[in-house]
């Protein structure tokens, strides 16, 4: 209310005193701001909530040999590496004010070697569990993701689709259309293929997906594991299956993940030569769908 009348810090304190007498401390508590009296008993103190995690900086500063002890260079370069991630442009042409560009790659991709974004991930990860929606989307190659080594077009997770030069990104959400799990493969792999490993962990739960996945094996495998498919059949079905339809409705969830994952243009299109690199970039901006 106070900073919507245009007083901030030490005005907002000087003005309340002027007019109401009253001394006034600025207490900044996650995941708010609040105003309070400076005499306002413990008790009725805002609380924070359940499960509210504090910083992934502190997640960061407790894992070793990846120098994170100095908080200043460790912020610019996670910066660094958000601006990569939204502008896509090369890394030659990073901005000065973050660094020495060949230096932030190289720990950028000694960060995805040690699999340090992939681990962030999952720290910052409250999943509700009591759905899981699995899919593929296609992203476009450019020309420069190729060639890191003769013939490592496939375990580099690049391919040919009718859309060109693709690579294909399986991932797994939980109810609330967050971020789980992710695989690459070529663009031309069918996403069937990734099932599996999309859901190996997962027990009695409901899992949504769609007519790519309606497999018999994939199906009984769910089945054995106390799950619940949500899966439509296909119409070449000699026998047809039940779904719910109303639960399949939820699998929209998924795509607005992919839509918004795709606002980073290092998302969207790959340069990255390495599968490696490239998951680096997802795992990094699914922390950021977690947190923010």
């Amino acid at each position: 209310m106070w900073g919507d009348m245009g007083y901030q810090g030490k005005d907002l304190k000087d003005h309340i005193k002027r007019e109401y007498d009253i001394e006034i401390e600025i207490v900044k508590r996650p995941p708010s701001r609040f105003w309070v009296h400076k005499d306002t008993p413990p008790e009725l103190l805002p609380k924070v909530e359940p499960g509210f995690k504090v910083q992934p900086r502190s997640f960061l500063k407790s894992m070793k040999g990846i120098h994170s002890k100095n908080e200043k260079k460790l912020r610019i370069f996670v910066e660094a590496v958000w601006y990569m991630a939204k502008s896509g442009c090369q890394w030659r042409l990073l901005p000065k004010i973050y660094g020495n560009y060949r230096s932030i790659h190289r720990r950028f991709k000694k960060w995805c070697e040690k699999k340090i974004w992939e681990k962030l991930l999952k720290y910052t990860q409250e999943p509700d569990l009591e759905v899981h929606i699995i899919d593929g989307t296609i992203v476009r190659a450019h020309a420069c993701s190729a060639g890191y080594k003769k013939n490592s077009a496939n375990q580099e997770a690049l391919g040919r689709s009718k859309g060109g030069f693709t690579t294909k990104i399986h991932a797994t959400v939980d109810a609330l259309g967050n971020p789980l799990k992710f695989v690459l493969t070529p663009g031309q792999r069918n996403e069937i293929t990734q099932a599996e490993t999309l859901t190996e962990n997962i027990v009695n739960s409901i899992v949504v997906a769609d007519k790519g996945y309606d497999s018999n094996s994939f199906v009984a495998s769910l089945e054995n594991r106390k799950c619940k498919a949500v899966i439509p059949p296909k119409r070449n079905r000699k026998v047809q299956r039940n779904y719910d339809k109303h639960l399949y409705k939820e699998r929209h969830l998924i795509e607005c993940f992919f839509g918004k994952i795709k606002n980073f243009r290092r998302i969207f299109s790959r340069f990255d030569k390495t599968a490696e690199v490239f998951m680096g970039f997802l795992n990094f901006v699914g922390s950021l769908i977690w947190l923010l």
